[in-house]
């Protein structure tokens, strides 16, 4: 299944999240998408690269859950502002809780699928 609307794409990525779906989470990238993760200084872009900071957060074997506060939405472009928490188990076995508010980048395709451009997951505290 493809996002039909902006806002489908972060339907689509809690679901798969939640699904442990690494394939159809980089499913939702555009091939040259830029993601910040957390805790890391540099950007990330490309689909192997996006790929490997997603594995990490997956390993958490978390649940993630998701408010989207924002849609702003101009032609073929949009800005997506969401509340999300992931809570999962660390590598030493202790609980760790993730979470932020996004701004993420999304566009329509030419197909008309919407995908991430720019995967903000922490906004401007970024």
């Amino acid at each position: 299944m493809q996002a039909t609307t902006a806002k489908q794409v972060h339907e689509l990525f809690v679901e798969r999240f939640n699904a442990q779906d690494a394939d159809g989470l980089i499913e939702l990238y555009e091939p040259n998408a830029v993601i910040l993760p957390p805790g890391v200084p540099e950007v990330v872009s490309g689909h192997a690269a996006i790929r490997a900071v997603l594995d990490g957060i997956l390993a958490l074997k978390g649940k993630m859950e998701n408010t989207i506060v924002r849609v702003i939405e101009r032609q073929d472009i949009a800005i997506l502002y969401s509340l999300w928490t992931v809570s999962g188990i660390g590598p030493d076995g202790a609980p760790v809780t993730l979470g932020g508010t996004t701004s993420d980048v999304v566009r329509r395709q030419g197909d008309g699928c919407w995908l991430f451009a720019i995967d903000n997951p922490l906004g401007g505290a970024a």
